[in-house]
């Protein structure tokens, strides 16, 4: 990532503009100048970095910067992967249950048809 010029690929797309706009961040007391369609989704990340990157100084007892840096991406990465991981839990838990109501309303038709042809019939 190049902090001279960064879009943020998966940022929300504006409807009226796609156009690049600059915008000025404060990552842990360091000034990075950005690039991206969307300068408060931007700062808004450029928040929760400088912020798990306090988290981690202040548990921490290192001041080098880099390697405060280092453990709060890992702590982000962590976070990602767990949800990602609930992600496709609940997805594929989502699918069970879609397959189960599908069957168990196929069941049901099957049901009210035998009761309707019945009432046809007697």
């Amino acid at each position: 990532m190049d902090p001279n010029s960064t879009q943020t690929a998966s940022s929300p797309q504006p409807a009226a503009s796609a156009e690049a706009k600059a915008v000025a961040v404060e990552i842990y007391d360091q000034v990075y100048h950005l690039r991206g369609t969307d300068p408060a989704y931007i700062e808004q990340l450029a928040r929760i970095v400088d912020a798990k990157m306090r988290a981690v100084s202040a548990l921490g007892n290192t001041v080098d910067s880099l390697r405060v840096a280092v453990l709060a991406a890992l702590n982000i990465s962590d976070e990602l992967e767990t949800m990602r991981q609930r992600y496709e839990a609940l997805s594929g838990s989502l699918s069970l249950s879609q397959v189960t109501l599908r069957s168990r309303a196929g069941s049901l038709a099957g049901m009210l048809d035998e009761i309707l042809e019945d009432r046809k019939v007697g």
